[in-house]
């Protein structure tokens, strides 16, 4: 041979052969070569289509179609294909050597975006020949994750007494999607706080979640209070997650103390006594206080800081109570003056002094004796006790001149019927009432008509007097008046 052979060129070779002897006589024949066939060719792939990227939670979707062909014959011709067995992926055989790569199931970009499949043609030749092609797939992103916070529960703490547009924390919300599916945008959800919207109170950059106080907070008022955010990716359509944020006040020593007792609000002092025969370590009071703080900044201690005789008197530093502190004496003032000095346990310490009045007494029955201390209280009851005695004294003037007055016109008034009487005699009959009628109706004389009562009488008298005629001259002779029975009628008199 002067080449090699090859099958798939050439399968039968016909050799004609001509034979010539010395004579010239020939003869020919010819011979038929038949090639063997051999595994020497590998086989090989043909992609007719191929689709990537592919989206994710898509079940069965086709992949890619391609063809195989092997030129060898026989056996040597015939090929099996495959892919591997840790892919999501199967193969399906078509006619004449078509394949269809498929998707198994839905894809998740998110456990795995990138698929490297290695599709393997083996003939079945000896030795058997493969041909392997690599194909990359990659799955899509579709909004199919909302985002997730990193804690469900935040919690903050915040000291009280802020300046506002403090920074308190920040909450952070991740993703698995990709691109503008990922991208988180934080919110609040509407909510009260007290009398007004938590808008009010706290703000959240939308972009990055940091939280910020608007106002400050007052741990007295508020010791805790919590609100819901919200995350929400730019997909469509859009996911969200909630998260709740706890926010703890923390104490500040910002309240002084309080004194409860003894009063020391500017009234009339509260005196406590003590009998001189009160043996040492007698409880004379107790000094009660509070604090609006809370926690250490709370606790009270007592301090005696002066007294009107030193050592008489001390103050126990966790109860606030006052005993004596020795035997009273008779060198001892009555008057006891104590400045007890109340702090609490905060940074800084804060502080109040409270004032106690002590007097000591023989025993409990002597009268109570009041300090005098409070000059302004003073002062105000000189006043009130001037303007009640002078209104005392206007009223008493008036009532006594009104008195006066009365008796004055009722002495004038009987000393005038007096006068008007005299001419009566004491035991006769009295003036009671007088009637004059002068030109009445059509009569034109003047009647004047007496009204008499005699001292032994239980009847009154009516007596007719003599007409006064100031026209006409007197007609009678003699007779100066005319006197007319006297009727008694004590009914139509009365």
């Amino acid at each position: 041979m002067r080449k090699k052979l090859d099958f798939e060129t050439i399968q039968s070779y016909e050799v004609d052969i001509e034979a010539t002897d010395g004579g010239g006589l020939s003869g020919k024949c010819t011979i038929v070569v038949q090639v063997t066939d051999v595994n020497d060719n590998p086989p090989d792939l043909t992609i007719s289509s191929l689709t990537s990227p592919i989206s994710e939670n898509l079940p069965e979707t086709m992949v890619a179609v391609f063809k195989t062909r092997d030129r060898d014959s026989g056996d040597n011709g015939k090929m099996v294909c495959f892919i591997q067995d840790d892919l999501p992926f199967i193969l399906k055989p078509s006619v004449d050597n078509f394949y269809t790569l498929l998707t198994k199931r839905a894809l998740d970009r998110e456990s795995r975006a990138v698929y490297n499949i290695t599709i393997t043609i083996m003939d079945l030749g000896t030795p058997r020949l493969k041909t392997e092609h690599n194909i990359t797939i990659l799955v899509s992103d579709i909004n199919d994750n909302p985002p997730v916070f990193t804690q469900t529960v935040y919690m903050l703490y915040l000291q009280e007494n802020n300046s506002p547009a403090l920074h308190i924390g920040s909450i952070s919300a991740r993703d698995r999607d990709l691109g503008t599916n990922a991208k988180v945008t934080y919110s609040l959800l509407p909510s009260e706080f007290g009398d007004l919207p938590l808008f009010s109170y706290i703000s959240i950059n939308p972009d990055n979640g940091h939280l910020y106080a608007l106002r400050f907070l007052d741990y007295e008022a508020i010791q805790t209070f919590q609100f819901t955010v919200r995350a929400t990716d730019g997909g469509s359509p859009a996911l969200s997650s909630q998260a709740v944020v706890r926010v703890m006040v923390l104490d500040e020593n910002d309240n002084s103390p309080f004194i409860l007792y003894p009063l020391q609000n500017g009234t009339a002092p509260c005196n406590d006594l003590v009998p001189k025969a009160a043996e040492p370590g007698y409880l004379v009071t107790k000094v009660v206080a509070v604090d609006g703080d809370s926690g250490q900044n709370s606790w009270l201690s007592y301090q005696l800081l002066k007294a009107t005789d030193p050592g008489l008197f001390t103050v126990w530093a966790h109860n606030g109570e006052v005993r004596t502190a020795r035997p009273i004496t008779d060198k001892d003032n009555i008057k006891q003056r104590l400045l007890v000095l109340v702090k609490d346990n905060g940074e800084p310490t804060l502080s109040i002094a409270a004032t106690l009045n002590v007097l000591l007494v023989d025993g409990f029955s002597e009268p109570y004796v009041k300090l005098s201390d409070a000059p302004n209280d003073s002062t105000q009851d000189d006043s009130l006790t001037i303007y009640l005695v002078i209104s005392l004294a206007s009223i008493s003037f008036l009532f006594l001149f009104s008195v006066i007055l009365l008796i004055a016109m009722h002495l004038w008034r009987k000393k005038r019927v007096s006068g008007d009487n005299g001419h009566f005699d004491s035991n006769g009959p009295y003036l009671n009432h007088f009637m004059d009628i002068s030109h009445s109706g059509t009569l034109s004389q003047s009647y004047q008509y007496e009204i008499c009562l005699t001292n032994g009488s239980e009847t009154n008298e009516f007596k007719f007097l003599k007409p006064t005629i100031s026209s006409v001259p007197p007609q009678g002779s003699g007779r100066e008046s005319e006197e007319y029975p006297v009727f008694q009628n004590s009914s139509n008199l009365g």
